[in-house]
């Protein structure tokens, strides 16, 4: 793919998440990732989605972070993105959002766990709430600190980010990937939906937890080696 389309599948992506009721105002962000170049395109900072354009897509080195194509100045979540893209190998796009139930989950500290089908077709393991940053991470570099912290967060728990493609930052709301940029809206949109199901599935009963073969059924069946979901 080229810079070009590349570009205009990270415009696409990030008014789905608009489309998607995930985004207020200017609260959420999409990229995608050029491996071959090592290049990251983002949306940029503050800009408001109806008057965005694909070639208003910043352009960053994955290594360095610099600025090397646009005249915006890109996401303040970037560092965030950068590092998610520098140890998750296999991700091709990621998203941030401020979307309301998945934000609750992270200002109550919590995971959000697997309870039913809807959750297990998509999530392997809980989708998990990191801890709380130092102050010397807030105050010192502060977004690339959460990234860090997800991907701590990943190695401590040993999740997998294929199966476990989302995570929560606490206090702040979540962030999400997949294999492009529209597959991380997608990834978003459902979590959104999970976090809201649990939500209103605890407010009625407390004491369900899921059966661990129903999960593994839910899971396998749509991405393990024998999947039979969709159409081939």
């Amino acid at each position: 793919m080229d810079l070009k389309a590349l570009k205009e599948e990270v415009y696409e992506a990030n008014l789905a998440l608009v489309r998607l009721g995930l985004v207020l105002l200017t609260w959420g962000n999409a990229s995608g990732i050029d491996r071959e170049r090592g290049l990251v395109v983002i949306k940029p900072s503050g800009v408001d989605y109806d008057v965005m354009t694909p070639e208003d897509m910043v352009v960053v080195n994955l290594d360095s972070g610099e600025v090397v194509e646009g005249g915006l100045r890109p996401s303040t979540d970037t560092p965030t993105h950068l590092e998610l893209y520098r140890n998750f190998r296999n991700i091709g796009g990621a998203v941030h959002t401020h979307s309301t139930y998945a934000v609750a989950w992270a200002q109550a500290q919590r995971d959000i766990p697997i309870i039913g089908t809807t959750s297990a077709d998509y999530f392997y393991k809980p989708v998990p709430c990191c801890r709380q940053l130092t102050s010397d991470e807030i105050f010192t570099d502060y977004e690339h600190a959460v990234g860090e912290v997800i991907v701590e967060t990943f190695r401590e728990r040993n999740l997998d980010p294929n199966s476990t493609p989302a995570a929560l930052a606490r206090n702040h709301g979540p962030f999400c990937w997949g294999k492009s940029p529209m597959d991380a809206a997608h990834i978003a949109a459902v979590l959104e939906e999970s976090a809201k199901l649990v939500f209103l599935t605890e407010s009625l009963n407390s004491q369900l937890p899921m059966d661990q073969n129903l999960i593994e059924k839910h899971y396998q069946r749509k991405h393990g080696a024998n999947a039979y979901y969709g159409q081939k």
